[in-house]
């Protein structure tokens, strides 16, 4: 087994790396865009060719949901182009290739879980590239593997509850926070664990897969426990509508998945988000404790 992570400094992919070398080290070649730009297709096919990989993990994507709508070359370049440089050597390397996609690929109408063979209408432009991809590795590959997830957050980079402790720390007395947008906040080491366990397991089952941690919330339901949990209860999180907050691209106002396929599959349990939240935040703790650190230098 030879295993490539495309993607690697991103949240999902740093949460990769320790999940695949505490697995089973030295089998997996992590790469960026500094090392690999998957958009150029010769670049891409000669380093498929010298890896000689068995699989392949594509993290990589454009994933700035309202800066896509005016960037939108670069965004389906980045979404689009990439996997398709891998796909289209799939079958000739014998490439298993797993695919990160997203729920924006639904436009929320909907008022159950949404399943793997719902009919999809992205609203944003990220979404729609989102889409188009995983219908190109499918055309090009139709025995990889599509993981869609959603609301996915770690202790570094720019996602939702850092930015809710970020502002809590800077002394911010309140917040508002959009109540009427649902989904599922999913810990990226969770589905970094999933993706190891189907790697690991032999089973090669290819199509469409929901991942998403259990349970349903909003965006003010994961400030409010974000806070607590931190330690940041006296910051004032106000409940807005959607229409309150404009932004450039529109997302759905319910996006919330179901997993059962994926358990059922590959016997993955999947826990609360409240608990994978919990887990994560002493670590989100220090990050923040870390970036104070380094600004009073």
């Amino acid at each position: 087994m030879k295993i490539l992570v495309t993607g690697c400094n991103g949240q999902l992919g740093r949460a990769l790396r320790r999940s695949l070398e505490a697995a089973k080290a030295g089998v997996t070649t992590y790469v960026d865009i500094d090392t690999l730009d998957l958009t150029d297709a010769k670049a891409t096919e000669q380093f498929l060719r010298d890896g000689e990989f068995s699989h392949v993990v594509n993290c990589a994507a454009y994933t700035a949901v309202d800066r896509a709508e005016e960037e939108k070359l670069e965004c389906a370049a980045a979404n689009i182009d990439g996997i398709a440089n891998i796909a289209r050597h799939a079958e000739e390397l014998g490439l298993r290739i797993i695919h990160i996609s997203t729920d924006y690929v639904f436009d929320g109408n909907s008022n159950r879980p949404y399943s793997e063979s719902d009919k999809t209408a992205p609203l944003s432009h990220y979404g729609t590239t989102k889409r188009k991809s995983e219908t190109t590795l499918l055309g090009l590959a139709p025995d990889s593997m599509i993981i869609r997830t959603g609301w996915l957050y770690s202790s570094t980079g720019s996602n939702f509850p850092m930015t809710m402790l970020r502002l809590a720390s800077e002394g911010r007395g309140e917040l508002r926070v959009v109540a009427d947008r649902i989904g599922t906040p999913t810990l990226a080491d969770d589905l970094a664990g999933a993706i190891t366990v189907i790697l690991m397991s032999g089973n090669w089952a290819g199509g469409i897969y929901h991942y998403a941690d259990e349970g349903v919330a909003s965006w003010y339901d994961f400030a409010i426990a974000t806070l607590d949990y931190a330690g940041f209860s006296n910051t004032i999180v106000r409940p807005i509508p959607g229409t309150d907050y404009p932004a450039a691209a529109t997302r759905p106002y319910y996006s919330v998945l179901d997993k059962s396929r994926i358990k059922a599959t590959y016997n993955i349990e999947i826990p609360h988000w409240q608990a994978s939240l919990r887990r994560a935040i002493p670590e989100m703790l220090a990050t923040l404790a870390a970036e104070s650190n380094n600004s009073q230098k």
